[in-house]
């Protein structure tokens, strides 16, 4: 459904504010051919009415010819950014960078972040910005999530379907995204709601099974036949099933790398106003499927790197996959139950 200016403006407004963004700072709006103009028109008149100086920097695309897929997280690593040190230095001089072009999992990033430079990422149609606008409850959510998690040892995932997952923790941070970007150094995405950390490296072991109706990324469709995975030392070894496993496998081998199915981060959903269904309304693409990360008790895991949490592994090769129905523990202690987070909820 359309969105009025008003509204998005408005809804910029809010995550500003909830970003801290003061008078007379800096804000820099990230672009390419992909942005949703609207958003961007709505982005740039709501950091002005807040008094914030406004430039715009727009680049070209890049990977057209590496990407099976035309979702900007199919291929990960280079970006417009990639030798690019001009544009690195204004974004790295400004308070904060609203990425409406999909920066993601790059050094680039991470040195604009170290520069205390904050980078909110915004890339969802606007009707789905507006029904996922961020709140302070979602951080205290999303928060009190992590802090459990930090604290864990291991975390077990199992389902009625068959998975049987062990992660041993605590070599790698655990990174709360809620929407909003309140610190320098920073970077969240709009939207979200959701906790996650990863595996030590090379110790999961286990079996995933996703079922009918799971969720794959960027593929962006629904699985409609089993898929098993065998976890080893870290890795995902074997990919079992009927057609959506010959899918996965063929797209996974297009990358020709090992690091590709790696365990990378694990978590769970705590977004109410995401949808597990709502991925059945868009064409592939009008979204990248945030709904689809976020809806509240879903397990998130994904394959491929873990340098956004500071190790090595990179790779171009990213598969987000949002399991329903399962149980999430902690040293042994449910933190979702069948789906079901048992926090009481967003109040």
């Amino acid at each position: 459904m359309p969105v009025s200016d008003y509204q998005l403006i408005e809804a910029w407004k809010q995550v500003l504010t909830l970003s801290n963004l003061k008078p007379g700072q800096s804000v820099t709006a990230l672009t390419s051919a992909s942005t949703h103009q609207q958003t961007l028109s709505a982005a740039m008149v709501a950091a002005q009415a807040l008094g914030a100086v406004v430039n715009r920097l727009d680049l070209q695309p890049v990977n057209a010819e590496k990407s099976l897929s035309r979702d900007p997280v199919a291929y990960l690593g280079t970006t417009p950014l990639t030798g690019n040190r001009p544009a690195i230095a204004a974004l790295k001089e400004s308070d904060l960078v609203l990425d409406l072009m999909t920066l993601l999992f790059s050094p680039e990033q991470h040195e604009i972040l170290k520069a205390g430079t904050k980078i909110l990422l915004a890339v969802e149609p606007p009707e789905i910005l507006l029904r996922t606008v961020p709140t302070v409850a979602d951080r205290t959510r999303v928060k009190a999530a992590a802090a459990k998690m930090g604290k864990a040892s291991e975390m077990t995932v199992v389902s009625d379907a068959g998975t049987d997952l062990h992660c041993p923790l605590g070599e790698f941070p655990v990174i709360s995204e809620y929407g909003f970007v309140d610190e320098p150094g920073r970077w969240d995405h709009w939207p979200s709601g959701f906790a996650l950390t990863f595996p030590n490296d090379g110790a999961a072991q286990g079996k995933i099974v996703i079922d009918v109706g799971d969720i794959l990324l960027p593929q962006k469709g629904y699985t409609s036949s089993r898929i098993e995975l065998t976890v080893e030392s870290g890795y995902a070894t074997k990919i079992e099933g009927g057609v959506d496993a010959e899918l996965l496998r063929d797209y996974m081998s297009s990358f020709n790398d090992p690091e590709g199915y790696a365990i990378s981060h694990i978590g769970w959903g705590l977004q109410p106003r995401c949808r597990w269904s709502t991925l059945s309304l868009y064409d592939r693409e009008q979204t990248i499927a945030m709904d689809a990360r976020a809806f509240e008790g879903n397990f998130l895991f994904s394959l491929g790197p873990n340098n956004e949490a500071g190790g090595s592994r990179t790779t171009a090769c990213h598969i987000d996959i949002p399991l329903r129905n399962c149980t999430v523990c902690l040293d042994g202690e449910d933190m979702v139950r069948n789906g079901r987070v048992l926090d009481g909820g967003t109040k």
